[in-house]
Parts: C-alpha cells; structure tokens; sequence
C-alpha cells in the first residue's frame, strides 16, 4: 500500500504549501506524496538513509541539505567519492570557482582552454585545481601520519578530522552553515563512501603511492569494510526505529547501499532484520535502457529489499530542483 492519503500535520512553510496547492498531479504530485510519507516515517521515530550520487555537492545541495542533518532529518548517508570532496571544495573555493552558465554552447577548443587553465568544468561551473591540491596538501600528512602509525581509516574519517581540526577555517570561501560536510562532521553522522578510488583525492592518493609519497594503500579502509560497518549499523539502528531510503541519482551510491538488506536477510541467515520502511528515488534514468538506475521500486522488492507495503515513490525529474523541495517540506520550510 502507498502511503496514506491524509496529510500529516507536521509544520508546513510557505515553501511546502505552495508545493502542496500547486503540485497537484503526476510527476508534481509524487513529490508531494514522498515529501508526506518522509515526514511520517520520522514522527513514527523512524530514521532515513540518504545515498547521494550526481554532482550534489556542486550543486550545492548542502544549503538544505546541512539544516537536514542538523536538525536530525537525516541519519546516514552513502555518496560518492565526488560528492565528499566537492562540498569540501565549495566550502574553500567557492569564490574561485568559475561560472559557464553558456556551458552547451562550448567547443572543443574552449573546453581544452578552460583545462589549460586548471579548472575542472562541472556542468555549469568549473572547480580550480589549485582548490583541490589545497586539500590534497592538508590531507597528505594525515595519511602519512596514519601509515607510520599502523592505522587504517575510511576516507572520509580523515576529511572529518580535517574540518574538526579547524585548520581549513581561514580558508572558508562558503558559509560554513552551507556545508553539509561540515554538519555530518560536526554530529559524527554515519558516512559512507563506496569506490572512493574513482575521485580526485583518491587518483591523487594513489598517484602519492605512485611516486612513493606513501608506502602502499593500507592507510585507507575498504568498500568491503564499509559495507561491514554499514551491515553493524543496519542491523543495530533497525532493531529500534524503522529505517526509510531515499535516494538521488543512481550508481554506486545507491546499489552499494540498499543492498545491505538482502546482505543481511539473505546471505547472513538474520531474517528477523527488518526491510527498508520507506523508499524515494529521484532519477531521470529510463528502465527501458537497462540501467539499474532506472529500475522501478517493485523490482528491489524481487531482491528483498523492499516489501509489497514499503511506502514506494519514483520522481523523474531533475534532483537539484526536486531534493531541496522534499527537504524544506521535512524542514517546515
């Protein structure tokens, strides 16, 4: 059964109720329906897994998303390797960054002008290379000091302590009340980050083994490892609170992390492990094409993810508008 028909009477903002007198019917109308179904799921005490993929971070996301987290909307999150280190880049360099709001009509030439330069284009903006070796440089000791110490850490365990350390604050470029990295790291909020490797810091550390820089690529903890703590946290966190998914985009950060379900069920025998309470994508990829991305919310139900009941939404639409409009209905914005 979708989620009920009734509104819940949690607060509603002007911004949630324009989308509600507004938002009437088919695309528009899923976004009401999640946005509804995420804020009962809270009120009945559950908690709600974000896996983020897509250039979110860029996006800036973190505007809404860092009040998420803060205000406990927002229990554990899976996102790429981009993801972490772009909102980390923001937070330092956004006043660096460049604009190409013309960025359809670029050529080739333009774009290898745009390289030559150092900036890295991200659909409409470019992140300079010289924002992203400021945090390579902060976090080369970290890792170095963490090999000659024997210890072995998630990426994101270091970029943690870098924030906490305080050591970036000169630097800060973004209203710091905009990063949602520095949010989970003020709250120590569950993070994971599956295929790090395909990122800039994790090329940058690899090519820091290359040249000898490190000794080998012990100091950092696995995707097999994360999805270990993520299986610890799933079975603990779920034997007292439901636990909803919403997820934007689709890839690794998504596959990796509803899987701990069936992981559990299935594979460790621990049927007495619930199943996701709650699912929301918002994706523009089309199941026709074959994408695990585009796959419809009944077919996890085949793999044990979802149940016949879980509350189950698919929006079609482009997640930097969609996202922060959820969240200000979760907010009472």
């Amino acid at each position: 059964m979708q989620a009920q028909n009734h509104m819940t009477s949690a607060t509603l903002g002007p911004v949630g109720a324009f989308v509600r007198e507004h938002f009437r019917h088919f695309n528009a109308a899923v976004v009401v329906r999640a946005g509804e179904a995420y804020v009962e799921l809270l009120a009945q005490g559950g908690r709600m897994f974000l896996a983020m993929a897509g250039a979110m971070s860029t996006a800036e996301l973190g505007r809404s998303l860092a009040e998420m987290i803060r205000r406990d909307k927002v229990h554990a999150i899976c996102c790429t390797g981009a993801n972490l280190e772009e909102d980390l880049f923001n937070l330092i360099g956004q006043r660096d960054y460049v604009q190409v709001p013309e960025y359809r009509h670029l050529t080739p030439r333009e774009e290898e002008a745009l390289m030559r330069r150092g900036l890295n284009r991200v659909t409409d903006v470019c992140i300079p290379e010289h924002v992203m070796m400021q945090v390579h440089d902060r976090l080369l000791p970290r890792w170095q000091a963490a090999e000659r110490a024997g210890q072995r850490k998630f990426p994101h365990e270091y970029v943690y302590e870098l924030l906490r350390s305080g050591e970036l604050e000169p630097l800060y470029q973004a209203d710091p009340r905009h990063s949602w990295l520095l949010a989970a790291a003020q709250r120590n909020l569950p993070l994971f980050v599956p295929g790090w490797e395909d990122s800039t810091l994790g090329n940058l550390f690899v090519a820091r083994v290359a040249d000898g820089s490190l000794q080998g690529v012990q100091c950092i903890r696995t995707g097999l490892e994360a999805m270990l703590e993520l299986t610890r946290w799933y079975e603990q966190t779920s034997a007292h609170h439901p636990i909803g998914f919403f997820q934007i985009g689709g890839g690794i950060a998504g596959d990796f992390a509803v899987c701990v379900v069936p992981l559990l069920r299935q594979d460790l025998k621990r049927t007495h492990v619930p199943l996701w309470a709650y699912f929301c994508q918002i994706s523009d990829s089309t199941t026709s094409y074959g994408s695990y991305s585009g796959a419809v919310p009944n077919e996890k139900i085949t793999w044990g993810k979802l149940g016949p009941d879980t509350p189950r939404f698919v929006i079609e639409s482009d997640a930097t508008v969609i996202a922060p409009l959820i969240f200000a209905r979760v907010l009472g914005w």
